[in-house]
């Protein structure tokens, strides 16, 4: 089930927070819940990803994307994701996600979910996502001016520019030789 009442919070909580630049990180509380739970008794990969969404959820909302995408009629997709898990998530544990934008390039903007424990971080995703409307990507050159904002990209750390070459060169589609 969708984790509705995270959402609900933290949509509530981002709009009493002041607005944020472009690249300023946005900052989520959470806990691991029962419901959150994988059969190893931590929290399930595919719920951290939820985790990590809500997030950048509470950051579209900071930087003005979110009003944007309402006036336009928009959407968002995620088009590629890396994420690495360090250290589990256990039942009850209080952590904080992190969530960032490290740049963007005419169709795509790079943002960075973590997930720390303390001082200690147990996931890290990278996320390729996009603005859509019904003809499909929407440049972000016309995302950033529906959101009043200068829309120079930054120049991209050096593992995020890594990801993106590596990625360009992945089979897609993937191979497949038709056996079950």
């Amino acid at each position: 089930m969708y984790p509705i009442i995270r959402i609900i919070k933290e949509g509530l909580r981002a709009s009493r927070m002041p607005p944020l630049g472009s690249l300023d990180p946005h900052v989520s509380y959470h806990r691991c819940w029962p419901q959150d739970l994988d059969v190893f008794m931590e929290m399930n990969n595919g719920r951290i990803l939820t985790v990590l969404e809500i997030g950048r959820t509470g950051l579209a909302q900071r930087v003005g994307l979110l009003d944007a995408i309402k006036d336009n009629r928009w959407g968002l997709v995620v088009a590629g994701t890396s994420v690495r898990y360090r250290k589990r998530i256990r039942p009850f544990v209080n952590f904080r996600t992190v969530s960032r934008c490290h740049g963007w390039d005419d169709k795509f903007f790079y943002l960075e979910g973590a997930a720390w424990i303390g001082d200690e971080c147990a996931v890290q995703g990278l996320f390729r996502t996009a603005v859509t409307d019904r003809n499909g990507i929407v440049p972000t050159q016309k995302v950033f001016e529906a959101t009043g904002r200068d829309a120079t990209p930054p120049k991209k750390p050096d593992w995020v520019e890594a990801w993106i070459k590596a990625d360009a060169v992945r089979p897609w589609p993937p191979e497949y030789d038709g056996t079950s």
